[in-house]
């Protein structure tokens, strides 16, 4: 089905995007699945073409575009080559950026913005904790007044950009008799005394983003590394998760349409028993299923792309979206493996990848079983 939710602009974008992913990343696959780690000088260059810096104004290094449209056409572009620098990338410009841009002091924002837009300084957001997962609300990080100080302790993990961060967007408690209200926000930046990083994390998946735990033993701010207003840390977390939740959904099918696409294209080059394996009647209806679940969710994707250009997407849409969008490129992918027989196994296959790296968008940026459980609150239930 034909795509009306982008103009011209959206696809002159877009293809610069897609040059940017051809030259840049395409390939150095091997080497940032080798290192664990995207090279800082792809960072500089997708700075240089200023994809970092969309939500970003002119002012502070930035395009200033207030369109999130030409955010989902990064985040798709780079998705369908990797799961993984999408996931990085998206931390960085998509997620942690924001946070500065509307709640940052004019000071802050000249002082940190035109790096974040250049790619220079690489950001990562410190939310999850060892002991708390989902729940944000019951963080366990700290940060005591001493006098014009902050005092900083605590730790972070599943930290994307985490090893090679500049600077932490951390969420810690501020006052421990206001619960969710006694949360507030802070921007860390690396070398400080006291804040250090754990070794990369040996994950399953997504192995080239450097994913890393992050430490903080009386770290010592003052008041111009504080984020928004005192104790507004966890409203303002929640007033971002909706982009940052379709921001996955965007990427998320991105992936699973181009793997989907190349497994159609191998049913047709793969022969058994004499004809094209995607000639065999389950095999035809596999993917008449997969084609048609990936196109409907599509469809309402766009509708929340649209809506949130507009400023009027949900949370409780984008959490629809999320938690949908994962389950249908899980599922898809899976069933591109199997179509790809024993070679779907096989890393040097893209399909083997994706499917591996795919797993783990049912659990960050809120499992799938908090998705639903947000929509069923809405539903009074």
């Amino acid at each position: 089905m034909e795509r009306t939710l982008y103009g011209e602009d959206h696809e002159a974008f877009r293809q610069s995007v897609r040059e940017f992913v051809e030259r840049a990343l395409v390939p150095r696959a091997e080497e940032m699945i080798r290192e664990h780690v995207i090279p800082r000088d792809i960072w500089e260059e997708a700075g240089r073409q200023g994809f970092f810096g969309l939500c970003i104004p002119e002012e502070h290094g930035g395009a200033g575009i207030d369109d999130y449209r030409f955010n989902a056409v990064f985040a798709e572009e780079v998705g369908r080559f990797t799961a993984a620098a999408s996931s990085c990338f998206g931390i960085h410009a998509d997620i942690t950026a924001p946070y500065i841009v509307h709640l940052g002091t004019e000071e802050q924002k000249q002082r940190w913005l035109p790096d974040v837009a250049a790619g220079t300084k690489i950001l990562a957001i410190g939310m999850t904790e060892p002991s708390g997962g989902s729940d944000l609300a019951s963080l366990k990080s700290t940060a005591v007044r001493d006098g014009d100080e902050w005092v900083i302790n605590g730790s972070k993990t599943f930290i994307t950009n985490g090893h090679q961060c500049d600077l932490a967007v951390v969420a810690v408690r501020t006052d421990p008799t206001k619960g969710a209200k006694g949360i507030s926000l802070f921007v860390l930046e690396a070398g400080m005394p006291g804040f250090t990083k754990g070794n990369k994390l040996d994950k399953v998946g997504q192995v080239e983003s450097d994913t890393s735990e992050l430490f903080f033993e009386n770290v010592r701010v003052t008041d111009d590394h504080l984020l928004g207003p005192e104790g507004m840390g966890f409203i303002e977390m929640m007033k971002h998760l909706p982009q940052e939740r379709l921001g996955n959904a965007v990427a998320n099918l991105a992936n699973a349409r181009q793997i989907l696409t190349e497994t159609i294209q191998y049913t047709k080059d793969r022969k058994a028993f004499g004809a094209p394996i995607g000639t065999f009647q389950h095999n035809k209806f596999t993917i008449a299923e997969m084609v048609t679940k990936v196109e409907v969710t599509q469809a309402f994707v766009d509708q929340c792309i649209a809506a949130h250009a507009d400023g009027k997407l949900t949370a409780v849409d984008a959490a629809k979206a999320k938690w949908w969008a994962a389950e249908v490129q899980c599922d898809v992918l899976d069933e591109c493996v199997q179509l790809h027989g024993g070679y779907g196994y096989m890393n040097e296959y893209r399909v083997a990848r994706a499917w591996r790296d795919a797993r783990v968008h049912k659990i960050w940026a809120g499992t799938n079983e908090i998705m639903k459980e947000l929509i069923g609150r809405d539903l009074g239930l």
